[in-house]
């Protein structure tokens, strides 16, 4: 996990955390107070817990954001509120009811096979508004695409865009609703517009490492995004493999027969498999699935184990 200040306003402190977990971009205001932009998923909850308790150095975390509800960026929600009780969370708008009610299934943690402890949420990231923090005030945007309910932030000063799923240095998050059978490709080339508008100079994505050159990540995400437009397999089949390593880097290692079972007890491959392999029987489509991440070197396979790589 990385560190990251050089190049960002001297309040902001980039956690990177790789793939699991999203990064987290910590604030440290002299006026606005404490403040962590996503919390990362479920299973890093305590490693999370005290890596933002080193980063305040000693202050209490006093506001929570997130910048879409994917378990992977709000799954330390729930260990933050217990941790420090007195947090204010903000949500992007679209979801808050599943949020109040608790709705796994409506908030994709079920259909996508994942895991996020039920939390609280106290207000609304409204696009069109301004939220402060580090003592700047930071645009709302939405972004749909990756998210049909993702925002986006923006610091017009210091030209710093929070991209969340919506770009990442090369590429951008699976395309959530196109599974469900939504057309939202134009939403992403919509949000990828928009970016392109705003002209950030720096980018803090909700992956990787942060970037300064967004016009080759935006070339990159348009010429991926094309691919997929042209053949909505592709991006079926590149969904299937992110989900799969998802929970590989979770569990670390499976056996192909429990990988089957927890394959048919989520929505999503099912949607998936139907939709563009149903062709193959499913068991044989995971076995390729897992031969396909064994090749590209993200995996590695043991007789009937797979494991992460």
């Amino acid at each position: 996990m990385a560190h990251t200040t050089r190049g960002l306003p001297p309040e902001i402190t980039v956690l990177e955390r790789g793939w699991l977990s999203a990064n987290h971009i910590v604030f440290r205001g002299k006026h606005s107070g404490t403040a962590v932009v996503d919390t990362g998923y479920c299973a890093h909850a305590a490693q999370t817990v005290a890596l933002l308790a080193s980063a305040l150095e000693g202050r209490a975390l006093e506001r929570i954001l997130n910048t879409h509800l994917h378990s992977d960026h709000c799954g330390g929600n729930a260990a933050l509120q217990a941790h420090w009780p007195g947090v204010h969370t903000s949500i992007p708008p679209g979801q808050a009811a599943h949020v109040h009610h608790w709705d796994a299934y409506a908030l994709s943690y079920t259909p996508t096979g994942q895991e996020c402890p039920p939390f609280r949420a106290d207000a609304l990231l409204q696009p069109g508004s301004e939220v402060v923090l580090g003592d700047a005030p930071w645009q709302i945007h939405a972004a749909p695409g990756h998210d049909t309910h993702a925002i986006v932030l923006f610091e017009p000063h210091a030209r710093v865009l929070i991209s969340g799923d919506a770009l990442w240095e090369n590429g951008f998050g699976v395309v959530f609703p196109e599974l469900e059978g939504e057309a939202a490709f134009a939403e992403v080339a919509a949000t990828l517009d928009l970016i392109e508008r705003l002209a950030p100079r720096t980018v803090i994505p909700g992956h990787g490492a942060v970037f300064t050159d967004t016009p080759r990540a935006l070339e990159v995400a348009r010429r991926r995004l094309d691919g997929f437009a042209r053949t909505p397999a592709k991006h079926a089949l590149y969904a299937a493999k992110v989900l799969l390593k998802y929970k590989l880097l979770e569990w670390q290692q499976i056996s192909l027969t429990d990988l089957s079972a927890w394959a048919s007890a989520t929505p999503y491959f099912g949607l998936l498999h139907q939709r563009h392999f149903g062709d193959q029987a499913l068991t044989a489509w995971l076995h390729s699935l897992a031969d396909d991440l064994v090749r590209s070197g993200a995996a590695t396979r043991q007789g009937e184990l797979l494991h992460n790589a």
